[in-house]
């Protein structure tokens, strides 16, 4: 059974830092590119960050290039989100997706539950 099970979201204020962790199982992650998005209220869903199954490749949303920085341990199967400077509108919900396996060649779409991310002062 394919699980991703985020953590590290809270409360934070406007400048601070968090560092969200993704734990994945039940697939074998080191062939799957990952991703990091973010749903806030009463908009659409939006791409942060991507990375590669090997961790050679990113790629990050206009809006957070700069300062966020996603990075994968394959050995411990989990993908990170580290967010500096943040901003108010950094609010929303973050989810951790695995999209595609490059094993196979094949899209996939595992989601994780999400973790609530809060930038306010």
């Amino acid at each position: 059974q394919v699980q991703l099970v985020e953590s590290g979201g809270g409360l934070v204020q406007p400048g601070g830092s968090l560092r969200l962790s993704c734990a994945a199982s039940g697939y074998e992650f080191r062939y799957y590119g990952m991703n990091w998005y973010r749903q806030a209220p009463g908009k659409e869903r939006e791409l942060v960050a991507g990375i590669s199954s090997t961790g050679g490749s990113t790629n990050y949303g206009d809006s957070v290039k700069g300062r966020f920085t996603i990075s994968r341990d394959n050995a411990r199967s989990s993908v990170y989100l580290q967010m500096n400077s943040l901003k108010p509108e950094d609010t929303a919900v973050y989810y951790c997706n695995a999209d595609y396996d490059v094993r196979r060649g094949t899209r996939v779409d595992y989601w994780g539950q999400g973790t609530q991310v809060t930038v306010s002062s």
